[in-house]
């Protein structure tokens, strides 16, 4: 049993590196797993590259298998895709995603990890979290058929909650982002697209996924009278200022928080996370989620693709880490 593997770690703030590590051997009702993928999620893991974590938001941000603390050195990550080589009959040799950091090998118990389905090929299953965020979205949404809906911001998950919503009957769903280029991303996951300054009004509800003031602001604007903004953006350590005064209170709008990780009792009683994490990887059976990977490499690359990433020389949406096999 090869017991050796490769981590990344940031060392410091803009400093990451690759790391062998020795992994433990696996006891009763664990797993070891061989890595085939992993991916980035670029606004999250870009705010740890850079040392963003607002210290409040320490324990709050920490990854279920995260080691060291923030800003660094840590070893962080929760996109991993891989095939169980020693563990329970039923998983042995198995697909499985787990919320693990980049890591070529790696032991945890066996209920950390999900089965991928086999209508989902390995590579699109790293997508599986941030489909089970959008799940956790749209539930907390709680669309109504007929609804006009617009999602402003078209990044991973931006693009995840809008492929959902346009699956419900009879809404109008238009995905928004300053980039013209999301149009074509737009176009295969089935939804309309619109520029911020073309972008249609008088929404009954719309999820705000752009992290930035300018898309809460537009988003407030696009709504109805009683119309819901649902906030999924994640600003880190930014603050952002929004006019509550105007017409915000005679239009009696609403901005609702959706928090990665929980759902509200009252939109899904007892689903928990494993069920929506299974739900996800069901959901990405549909083809049409390979327009979110956008870029690919070697993990041995992963310290200078982050730091590309992270300055915004690497364009796209979800970046996928591909390791070798052995």
């Amino acid at each position: 049993m090869d017991l050796t593997a490769r981590a990344f770690w940031l060392r410091s703030p803009g400093l990451g590196e690759v790391r062998d590590v020795e992994l433990p051997k696996p006891g009763d009702g664990e797993v070891l797993v061989r890595a085939l993928y992993s991916g980035v999620s670029r606004g999250t893991e870009a705010l740890v590259f850079r040392g963003g974590v607002p210290e409040s938001q320490h324990a709050v941000m920490r990854a279920p298998f995260q080691e060291g603390d923030f800003p660094a050195p840590v070893k962080y990550g929760y996109l991993s895709v891989g095939r169980v080589e020693h563990g329970p009959a039923e998983l042995a040799g198995r697909t499985v995603f787990c919320l693990y950091p980049h890591q070529s090998r790696y032991v945890v118990p066996a209920s950390a990890v999900t089965v991928v389905p086999d209508t989902v090929p390995a590579g699109r299953a790293i997508l599986a979290g941030t489909v089970e965020t959008a799940v956790n979205a749209v539930w907390d949404a709680g669309p109504q058929i007929g609804d006009r809906i617009a999602v402003v911001g078209g990044g991973m998950v931006g693009c995840s909650v809008a492929a959902l919503l346009g699956r419900h009957p009879g809404v109008r769903v238009q995905l928004v982002d300053a980039d013209p280029r999301r149009a074509d991303t737009a176009r295969a996951l089935g939804v309309d697209f619109a520029l911020p300054e073309d972008a249609l009004g008088e929404c009954d509800l719309v999820v705000h996924a752009s992290a930035s003031e300018q898309g809460l602001l537009r988003s407030l604007e696009l709504l109805a009278p009683e119309g819901t903004v649902i906030e999924l953006s994640w600003y880190g350590d930014r603050r952002v200022t929004l006019p509550l005064g105007e017409a915000f209170h005679s239009r009696r709008l609403t901005v609702r928080s959706s928090q990665v990780g929980t759902v509200s009792p009252r939109a899904r009683a007892g689903r928990g996370y494993g069920d929506r994490l299974a739900l996800a990887l069901e959901l990405l059976a549909e083809p049409a989620f390979d327009a979110l990977i956008t870029g690919e490499s070697a993990f041995d690359d992963l310290p200078e693709v982050l730091s590309r990433l992270t300055r915004g020389e690497l364009e796209g949406l979800c970046h996928r880490v591909r390791y070798t096999a052995g």
